[in-house]
């Protein structure tokens, strides 16, 4: 069909802790920090793809974790001109050291007040500050 963006689904996570700060990820070779998370691979569910991302790029393990899904957000891709992101997005409460592992450059905690001063991806800075602020 003509005159649709390509749709990229991911599932990410809206990880913070005790203290309130949120955790962003920057991938290398990008500006825009954003949530931990990724594509969805064929035939995967959403909460597999979610524990297989957070893994890969944090080493977390969701599994003992458990999740609570926030809901389905669309926004401009970060990374991708001319594409849609649309994320399957969790909460996650937890304090823990992420490792920077696969694709990502660096891991962060942030105050949620703070962080919209730094380059944020679309999903981040429209709804994911928001949620994370009732939370």
């Amino acid at each position: 069909m003509r005159g649709l963006a390509p749709t990229i689904n991911i599932a990410a996570a809206l990880i913070d802790d005790d203290c309130g700060r949120l955790l962003l990820v920057r991938k290398a070779g990008t500006s825009c920090f954003m949530q931990a998370g990724g594509k969805i691979e064929p035939g995967e569910n959403v909460l597999a793809a979610l524990c297989r991302e957070l893994s890969e790029e944090l080493g977390l393990n969701l599994v003992s974790l458990g999740a609570r899904y926030l809901g389905r957000y669309c926004a401009p891709a970060a990374h991708e001109p001319q594409s849609l992101v649309v994320a399957e997005l969790f909460h996650i409460r937890i304090a823990f050291t992420p490792r920077a592992c696969a694709e990502i450059a660096e891991v962060i905690w942030v105050d949620p007040a703070h962080a919209e001063q730094l380059p944020l991806a679309p999903l981040t800075r429209d709804h994911v500050l928001p949620l994370a602020r009732t939370l």
